[in-house]
């Protein structure tokens, strides 16, 4: 997303007055970008460990607007050494696939390692693959070309610690309701890469039912800053990103429970949510053995 100023003039004369009002309302405009662009951004924080990471695997799905199931989602994790491998994979009902593997350490506070990304498919209308390599500062983007062929640009950035790609899931359920609004920083390409900042509060409770049962689900609102130019002028023109929410199930455990949000820039809202095996074939008990 670039922020671009086009100034043109038309020809003619006009009067001195006019002339000199419309400079000064560029020249104010300019400033007034110039300063946005050089506020300091959000401060970030690392996410301390309050529940170590260990294997684990569970199942998700995707449902649209309309309550549609679109996608069936598998994730996973394992730990290997000092470092946790995770990886979410999402199969869509018209062959599109979202997969991503995350690795990072939790030694204290959360760090990244590496996020590799990959969306392609009619579900997703900018397909991407995306590697971030946080030690190196490497960043590698894959996309198909206007040719048909593959497009590989790579970058080296200077990564900051609290780098939070395919982590947040994660970091919310370290955060817990006592925390204040924590800010930490993600990697997008847009389709150059660009650190923005993702600015997590926690709006409250709400109950939800889990097999008949009442459970209370902690509520996160994500909003999600762009910083700069592009920032300051992307709600004037309709492009500012909308809120994600997440819920988590609190307890001895936090897990994360449901997620709103696009999967993608300027994508619809879509909702993740953990799911159980349904058993359709399941034997149904005899009267016989009722009785018993």
């Amino acid at each position: 997303m670039d922020a671009k100023l086009f100034l043109r003039s038309s020809s003619g004369a006009r009067p001195v007055k006019i002339f000199f009002a419309q400079r000064f309302r560029v020249r104010s405009l300019l400033l007034l970008l110039l300063a946005c662009a050089l506020q300091p951004t959000a401060h970030a924080d690392t996410v301390a460990v309050r529940s170590v990471q260990g294997s684990l695997r569970g199942f998700l799905e995707v449902s649209n607007g309309d309550g549609q199931v679109v996608a069936s989602g598998d994730s996973f994790q394992v730990v290997q050494g000092g470092r946790v491998i995770s990886r979410t994979v999402f199969h869509f009902k018209d062959g599109s696939i979202d997969d991503e593997t995350t690795v990072y350490t939790q030694r204290l506070v959360f760090r990244l390692i590496s996020d590799h990304h990959i969306q392609k498919g009619p579900s997703f209308p900018h397909p991407m693959d995306v590697l971030i390599e946080v030690p190196s500062g490497q960043v590698t983007v894959r996309s198909p070309g206007k040719d048909g062929k593959e497009e590989v640009e790579s970058e080296h950035l200077k990564l900051p610690d609290d780098l939070a790609n395919g982590l947040t899931p994660i970091l919310l359920e370290n955060l817990g309701a006592d925390s204040a609004t924590t800010t930490v920083s993600v990697l997008v390409a847009m389709p150059k890469p660009r650190l923005v900042k993702l600015v997590i509060s926690h709006e409250g409770d709400e109950s939800c039912m889990i097999a008949g049962l009442s459970q209370k689900a902690m509520r996160y609102k994500i909003k999600i800053v762009l910083g700069g130019i592009v920032g300051f002028l992307a709600p004037m023109i309709g492009k500012a990103p909308p809120d994600v929410q997440v819920w988590t199930i609190g307890g001895d455990v936090v897990t994360f429970a449901r997620e709103q949000g696009p999967l993608y820039p300027e994508g619809p809202i879509m909702t993740i949510q953990l799911v159980s095996p349904n058993w359709q074939d399941a034997p149904k008990p005899s009267p016989s053995s009722a009785q018993r």
